[in-house]
């Protein structure tokens, strides 16, 4: 089976959020499986020199952006037994971001169509092209209504993955011709036609083969009104080809008993060391050193989406109790001034850290008692996964993967691995951190929750096995969706 895994960003070589952990992880956990899985992204200038003069360039061609004929080159390297693709044209990728730009409707335009015009230029062609979020959501489309008809493209299947249904590559109808040249014809409401514009995203819902989510709940949540962000009842239409597969983590990555970026390594069986980083983070944010005093983190982009109104409307209530917090994130400017005010208001009970640093995340994470995640909407979540594997117990909305990686605990059976609440309520939230509260001061309680969060299983072994699947069927069919 030959897979050719498309995204816009990819640990190590960048990273602007959580699709760059899984473009790192999920492939190397499907090629264990016995497929040759190869990876598709930008050269984007940030990338560090170290795996820039390991690239070997494989091809170089023109690709057509509408009206325009752009150089496009492809360069090669092997990389713990992945080979990676990387997308050359410096006029489009080497700048100081990822995203952000007036042109990032025409840069992602060049970028889906080199990746379908460089199968005539490398030694590979795919079964399965798997494209990722709205950036490469036009691969599907240009695939089916231009491409499958060339020799070499008829038997492609696509399979795309929607990590957050929010972001979906909304460009003026203009775009259709001036980036695609494509006629208007598919400037129709069962094409590409979205609210008067077009819809990356929509592209490849409509001509995927397969779309998955990123978790089972989230798969069920975008199929309704108040998380379908406009396309509920086009994902709903199609709801015997989508599929929800929930994400996994790089254990190895975040492991506390081998993290070399920790004060401190423990494990499950033997967990003093974690206390230590404790001790070591309330000094590093100048809080006492309280060992028995519980020390609750959220580490996030400071948005509305990840619940911070929530936490803003009953901060107050919070720091009534016997708790320290630290908050790590950037984001919107009021929520970033919000923690920066109360971290002055309650200097011995909050600090907030405005930026990210991976080390201080990973140090933060094995000092946690309590992770706090009230989520409006999670499509999937890894913070909540990454603070269990350091027994920092979470504390979650139940919606999307947190829903499905969060397992309320009991202690009549002793199972469950945290917390959760159901209304998007900011008393409801107090309500199950006071609950949390409680338990952290029965310590037999607390050592059998905190060992259920340490040992589950959030590897990527099961999320590979259930892709490996699902590429078997893409490829057993005789023909592709029907549009």
């Amino acid at each position: 089976m030959k897979v050719l895994f498309v995204v816009s960003e990819c640990v190590p070589f960048v990273k602007s959020g959580g699709l760059a952990d899984v473009a790192g992880s999920l492939p190397k956990e499907i090629r264990k499986l016995g497929a040759d899985i190869r990876v598709i992204l930008p050269k984007y200038g940030t990338i560090v020199d170290e795996y820039k003069i390991l690239m070997k360039k494989t091809a170089a061609f023109t690709v057509k952006v509408g009206w325009r004929n752009q150089y496009c080159g492809i360069e090669e390297l092997q990389y713990e037994g992945i080979t990676f693709y990387f997308v050359d044209n410096e006029y489009y990728f080497n700048r100081e971001n990822l995203y952000g730009y007036y042109d990032d409707g025409e840069r992602f335009a060049f970028f889906n169509r080199a990746i379908l015009d460089c199968l005539q230029h490398i030694d590979f062609t795919p079964d399965v092209i798997h494209c990722h979020d709205w950036h490469t959501g036009m691969v599907p489309f240009l695939l089916r209504v231009e491409y499958q008809a060339k020799k070499g493209y008829e038997c492609i299947r696509t399979v795309f993955t929607i990590h957050n249904l929010k972001f979906q590559g909304i460009m003026p109808k203009q775009a259709l011709q001036d980036l695609f040249g494509l006629s208007n014809r598919y400037f129709h409401i069962d094409q590409l036609e979205f609210y008067n514009h077009i819809s990356f995203m929509k592209g490849a819902i409509v001509a995927a083969d397969k779309i998955t989510t990123v978790s089972p709940t989230y798969e069920k949540e975008i199929q309704v009104e108040y998380y379908g962000e406009r396309l509920h009842e086009l994902l709903k239409s199609r709801e015997e080809d989508l599929q929800g597969i929930l994400n996994g983590i790089d254990e190895d990555l975040y492991d506390p008993e081998f993290d070399s970026l920790l004060h401190e390594n423990y494990h499950s069986e033997q967990r003093n060391g974690k206390l230590a980083n404790k001790s070591f983070i309330q000094g590093k944010f100048g809080l006492p050193r309280k060992p028995d005093t519980p020390l609750v983190v959220m580490i996030t982009r400071l948005t509305e989406q990840k619940g911070l109104d929530l936490v803003r409307y009953v901060f107050h209530e919070l720091m009534l109790e016997d708790i320290q917090m630290i908050i790590i994130g950037t984001g919107d400017a009021q929520f970033e001034q919000f923690f920066k005010e109360m971290s002055h208001v309650y200097p011995d009970k909050c600090k907030a850290f405005i930026g990210f640093d991976e080390t201080l995340a990973h140090q933060t994470y094995a000092a946690a008692d309590l992770f706090l995640m009230p989520s409006k909407f999670e499509p999937c979540g890894l913070g909540q996964m990454i603070a269990m594997r350091y027994g920092a117990i979470p504390i979650v909305r139940e919606t999307g993967g947190l829903k499905d990686s969060v397992q309320a605990f009991n202690e009549l059976t002793g199972n469950g691995n945290g917390f959760s609440f159901s209304h998007y309520n900011a008393h409801d939230m107090l309500f199950m951190v006071q609950k949390a509260l409680r338990f952290y001061r029965d310590e037999l309680c607390w050592k059998t929750l905190v060992k259920n969060a340490m040992t589950a299983d959030f590897s990527w072994a099961q999320s590979a096995y259930q892709y490996n699947q699902l590429y078997d069927e893409v490829i057993s069919r005789s023909e592709s969706h029907v549009f």
